[in-house]
């Protein structure tokens, strides 16, 4: 396994685990993450990211699919969608650029509709 798809793939069971600490540990305090919600740069602000995405995908009713993952040399995307109470992510993607074992760039975009 590709050092890329092992930081992913921890990325991934971190999150689907809420475990905060966990997914932090993926990134440094150079990481930067692009978002329509805004661009988040080092722990802290990654941490807020993450604080506010735990607070809405550990809620009880949560559905999340991961449809496509792909690793290629040190970039990883995946397409997943959900729905949460809040809102139904009918087509999202994130793209990793992961560098010395950690995730150094990500950006997410995606088609978000929230519940009235």
């Amino acid at each position: 396994m590709s050092t890329t798809e092992s930081v992913l793939n921890h990325h991934l069971d971190a999150f689907g685990s809420q475990d905060l600490e966990a997914t932090l540990e993926d990134y440094t305090d150079d990481s930067v993450v692009i978002t329509p919600m805004g661009t988040f740069r080092g722990i802290d602000g990654i941490t807020e990211l993450f604080e506010g995405l735990f607070a809405e995908f550990e809620q009880p009713g949560v559905d999340f699919s991961l449809d496509e993952q792909v690793v290629e040399g040190e970039y990883g995307y995946i397409i997943w969608h959900a729905e949460t109470p809040d809102n139904v992510y009918e087509y999202a993607t994130d793209t990793f650029v992961i560098r010395d074992d950690h995730i150094d760039t990500q950006t997410f975009a995606g088609k978000i509709t929230p519940k009235e």
